[in-house]
Order: C-alpha cells, then structure tokens, then sequence
C-alpha cells in the first residue's frame, strides 16, 4: 500500500528546495513524531526534522519494523530503499525521494522526504502528458527489478513531478518486476535514457568510485552482478521490457 499518508490530515509537505530537504534529512535533528502510517506494510512514521531553521517531514521506516518476506533476507529492505535512492540520484532522475539511512529512535532505517500530494491522484489517473516521465520510471524499475510498483506508489507533486515511492523489494537476484506500468512494453528507449544507462553502468563498474562503493555497503555481491546484468541487457536490447512468464502485476494494483 501506498505509505505516504493523506496530505489533508497531515502537516503540509515542504516547499524547501530537494537539495535542502535531502541535507536536512540527512543531518537534521528529529524534533516530532506525528505518529505510525496506519497503512504501511511495514512499520512507518511520519517525522519532524528542522536543521538551521529548515523544517521538513519524513517517513522513517526502521529496519525493526521490517514485515519477513520468504524472498528476500530479514533487515534489508532498508538497505534496498537506500541503494534505490543512491540510483536514481546517479542517473540524474529523480525519482525516488531524498532519502537518507540514518540512526532513529527505532534504531537504524531510511527517512524520506514526505511528497505533498492529492491522494485521489497515481498513476491510473495520469495522462497523456506524463509518458516521459513514466517511461523514465519504467526504466528505472527494470534495472532495480522493483517487484512493487503499485499506481499508488506513484506521487504527483505540486509541480507536476512524479516521485516513486515504497522501494524496499528491489535488488533480488532473480527476477522479481512487478508493475502496473506496461503501456511502452515493447517499444525503443530514447537514446536520452540509453546514455543516461551508459553513465551508470560506468560509474557501477568503477570499483574506487563514490557510487559503486556505496552500493557495496548495501547489497551483495550477487545481488550488484545481477543488477549489472540488467542494466547490460536493457542497453543491449534498447526497447522497454515485456511482461514475462509468472506474476508481472502486484497486488492490489494501488
């Protein structure tokens, strides 16, 4: 389920710039819990951080709270939410929040940027006019191989942004994407998002850099071959991948 609460019954999001809010998560001090998302799959809260005089909210999900999944290792989603953000940054997308992986009260997890939203707005509701965007996403979630990409989990800001959300189950090492989002299957990926891959792969084959040694941290060594393989293949065939034997939906669809 979608983890990011309805936005009329909750302190408003921010209008601070994504630099900010990602150095004010990162280094901010928590001053208020606003309580548990009743809706989550795992635990979650939303939280008050203030660095400077900048005051921002944030959804922290500890690695306590983590719900056990048969396929994927006990206390990882966190490390997975983490090394999405870290990606999505690399390529330059923003897609995914500003996130950080920090020490809470509930001991370590991720907090990210809360995205004011309207709640009856996600993917299903989208137009024409946000295919860029979504085909982006759709990328994105092919080489993370995210297995849960609900219409919910997709945010439309005040700006006409789309932020992902919920990316704990990604990283498997077996094929895992499930998604909603299939309207380009088959279709070629601009050379844009191709080049934007290519810088990726660079920098995720460059042992002694900044992003490679990050993902190291976060997930195994199987687990960052398979998402080299990915990413090789996406670059290889050059078209938005197909829906392929087993579950390719998640479930509910929202």
């Amino acid at each position: 389920m979608n983890d990011q609460p309805n936005s009329a019954s909750q302190p408003s999001s921010q209008t601070v710039p994504i630099e900010t809010a990602l150095k004010v998560i990162t280094e901010g001090s928590v001053e208020k819990e606003h309580g548990l998302l009743r809706w989550s799959s795992n635990y979650a809260f939303l939280l008050g951080l203030r660095l400077d005089g900048t005051e921002v909210t944030a959804v922290y999900k500890p690695q306590k709270g983590e719900r056990p999944l048969w396929d994927f290792p006990d206390g990882t989603l966190c490390f997975r939410e983490y090394a999405s953000f870290l990606t999505s940054q690399e390529l330059g997308w923003q897609i995914v929040p500003p996130t950080a992986l920090r020490e809470g009260a509930r001991g370590i997890g991720t907090m990210q940027f809360f995205i004011d939203h309207d709640p009856e707005v996600n993917y299903f509701t989208l137009d024409e006019s946000f295919h860029n965007q979504l085909m982006r996403i759709v990328v994105f979630d092919s080489i993370v191989n995210n297995a849960d990409r609900k219409g919910g989990h997709c945010l439309v800001d005040a700006r006409g942004h789309i932020w992902g959300i919920d990316h704990g189950i990604t990283f498997n090492t077996a094929h895992k994407l499930r998604t909603v989002i299939w309207d380009f299957a088959g279709q070629s990926i601009s050379d844009r998002l191709l080049s934007d891959l290519e810088r990726l792969c660079i920098a995720l084959g460059n042992r002694q850099g900044v992003y490679r040694q990050q993902i190291e941290k976060l997930l195994s060594v199987g687990e960052i071959d398979a998402f080299q393989r990915r990413i090789d293949r996406l670059m290889e065939l050059r078209k938005y991948p197909l829906p392929g034997p087993g579950p390719n939906y998640p479930w509910p669809p929202v």
